[in-house]
Order: structure tokens, then sequence, then C-alpha cells
């Protein structure tokens, strides 16, 4: 029973634009040929008789070619063959990468295993036959699939597992949600009008995510996380190791590739007791890692100063910690009965005093709608409040008690 490592979504030379820090992204970038090395090791470990690549091996045309060359490398150190289809992202026509002189001198120098599979025909090896469903254009109208609904299966030789290759979207749900441009009605895949009987294993590119499409398809998603899951059941950062046989259910187990964590936080902010609460919840996801996790934390709420000064360090402490941080939400900054009295009973700072009483009224005033209004009346209260709070020195607390 051949066994296979199915894959796909690479995207090496993944830009990562949105993190500012090129550092961070440099890190982001090494983590996807990192994944790709703990491949290799498990092609090694699990007696792999071929890997499958399911399209977007390379993010553009444009990678850089320092890349290609150690991507090859990588991909020429494996002792069986590898088997490699392009996608939406690494098209195998005119302008795609594929085409490039030098991609196609260090595959020749560097990765003799490799078999970038650009016709739509059968292909036997490893004792499969593989019937690749290359994109050929960036945006393909009609199904790269569509040469298996006229093909002849018993044609096919009769003791080989028979497993397509295809990098597309499936009816009822789309990669266009990703950050590409991939057009709706493009790229899509239709194996309900093949025979499920005539084929063995479906292994699919193009979905980040893992997904299994019934009866015996497969998108193993990306093997390093590019993006914050959308629910909990959005699994990412694995591979697929399949074992096939000709005319049997495949069997499929799901292997963990990933090194970098992505999380979704969302809490309401009424007190201290959810700021504590806040803070184990991001000890619990991200342990005590540096440099290795992202978070998307979506806040709403209402705190007060102090809690909302507390709010702003953890989120300063989170975002030196974490790799990257995004927020989202506001949480508001209203004084508590006792701030506000400190505020305005000023008896030896009448003019703060009333400061506060007119910044607290017109706040009260102001519609939530007028989001940079009231955020800039919370700024000048919180402002207020710190002064009142730093002009009581230890001296004077020390007299005062």
């Amino acid at each position: 029973m051949p066994r296979l490592l199915h894959t796909a979504d690479w995207q090496i030379g993944k830009p990562y634009r949105w993190i500012d820090d090129p550092e961070r992204r440099s890190r982001l970038q090494r983590a996807r040929m990192e994944a790709v090395e703990r491949i290799i090791e498990l092609v090694d470990e699990r007696a792999i008789d071929a890997v499958l690549v399911a399209g977007d091996l390379f993010d553009s045309s444009t990678v850089d070619g320092a890349l290609v060359m150690e991507i090859l490398e990588l991909l020429g150190s494996i002792d069986t063959p590898v088997l490699v289809i392009p996608g939406n992202h690494d098209h195998g026509g005119a302008g795609g990468v594929w085409r490039r002189a030098d991609v196609q001198q260090e595959m020749h120098q560097r990765a003799n295993n490799l078999q970038l599979l650009l016709k739509p025909e059968p292909v036997g090896i490893a004792g499969i036959t593989v019937l690749p469903c290359p994109l050929r254009r960036q945006h393909e109208t009609l199904s790269p699939g569509a040469w298996l609904d006229n093909l002849d299966w018993d044609t096919l030789a009769p003791d080989q597992a028979r497993v397509v290759l295809a990098h597309g979207s499936i009816q009822g749900f789309s990669a266009i949600d990703y950050d590409t441009d991939t057009r709706a009605g493009t790229n899509q895949l239709q194996p309900s009008r093949w025979d499920s009987g005539a084929y063995d294993y479906l292994a699919l590119g193009d979905w980040h995510a893992l997904k299994a499409v019934p009866p015996k398809g497969w998108y193993p998603g990306t093997p390093e996380p590019d993006r914050f899951p959308s629910s909990a059941d959005d699994q990412r950062g694995q591979v697929l190791i399949a074992e096939v046989e000709r005319g049997q259910t495949p069997e499929v187990e799901v292997v963990s590739t990933a090194s970098m964590q992505w999380h979704n936080e969302r809490i309401q902010l009424r007190g201290r007791n959810d700021l504590e609460r806040l803070q184990q919840q991001i000890t619990t996801l991200t342990k005590r890692r540096v440099g290795r996790d992202l978070l998307r934390l979506e806040i709403d709420g209402q705190l007060g100063l102090d809690d909302h000064q507390q709010l702003e360090q953890t989120l300063s402490q989170l975002r030196t910690r974490l790799l990257h941080l995004r927020v989202r939400g506001q949480c508001h900054r209203r004084p508590e009965a006792a701030e506000l009295s400190t505020l305005l009973d000023r008896s030896d700072a009448p003019l703060m005093g009333s400061i506060a009483r007119q910044l607290q009224q017109t706040l009260d005033q102001t519609s939530q709608d007028q989001r940079d209004q009231v955020a800039l009346l919370e700024t000048a209260l919180c402002e207020l409040h710190r002064l009142t709070v730093d002009a009581q020195t230890p001296c004077d607390k020390e007299i005062a008690a």
C-alpha cells in the first residue's frame, strides 16, 4: 500500500506586508522554510513513497532567487519523488515562476527528484497513477479537472492506486476570501462528475485550512499557518499522510507541522476581574513562548482610568513578547466614582477640578457614534487623572498619612 505525503500552499516568499517590523516579517517567512524541513523529516521517519504538492509551492512569479535555490536544494535532499503541480500563485503559464530561466536551471541542478506536472495526463510513479490537474493560468474559467470528464479510466493500470492531484475550489466553498486575486467562478473543480470508484484519493490544494471533501478528497491546508483562524474548527499548520490502495478507502492521518501559533480572543472588559481573566486567557494560549505567537484580540467594554492604564501596560508587554498583536474594538475609559471624586474635589487645585467637571459633562452629552470626539475627551480625563496622581509625591502622601 503506497504511503503518500500530501501537502499544498507553501507559498514560499509570502511577503506578509501587514507586519510592520521587517525582522518579524522575516521570522514568519523563515517559519515557512522550516516547515518544509519538518516535512523532509517526516518523509524519512514515515517511509513515504512520494510527496505530492498540490499547487502554490511559491507565492508569486517574483519570488527571490535565493529562496528558489534554498527550497529546491531542500527538495533535492529528499530520497523519494516529489510531484508538484502549479497553482494560482505559481501557475505554469507564461510569466509564471516555473517559466523563469533561473528556476528551471536550479530544478535541473538541485532537485532531480522533483517532477513538475504541467500536462493533464496520467503519470505512473511509486506504485500509483497520478492524474494531475495543473493550473496553466492564474484564472482558469474551464475546470482544471475537465480532462478527467472524458478520460477512459479503463486504460489506466488496474492494480495501481489512482490519485487525482488538483488545485482549485469545490462547489459550495472556495478560497476567494484569501489575499489573492482569485476571481469567483474560476479554478473550480467538479469531482462530482467523476465516478468516485474510478479513483482512490483526491489530493487538493488552494483551501488554506484542513478540510475533508467526501468521499475521498482532502485539503491539507498550509503546513505553516498564514492567517488567524476564523473558527474553532479552522485547523491550519499540518500535512496529510495517506495510504492508498486500488479500490479501497484511503487511510488518512493528520500530522502537525506548524511552529507559529495564531490565536483569536474576544473579551468584554468591565473591571479589574476582567483584566485578570484576560491575562490568564493569554497565558493559557501562549504559555511562556516568546516571538512565536500571533494574537488577534477583540475587546469592548468600559474600564476606570486606573484599570485602563493597566490594560495599556498589558498590551504593551504583549506587543514586546508576541510576534504580532492585532487589537480590534475599543474599551472606553470612564472614571470610577472614587477617581471622579479625586478629580473634582481638589481644593488645592480648583482649576483642575473645574476642567475635569466640564470634560465629564461634555463626555456624558457626546454620542458614542462620535468616536474621535469621545476618544479625545477620554484621553483628556486620563491625562488629568495622571497629573493628579503624579502630583501626590511620596512626601505628600507621607504627610497626608
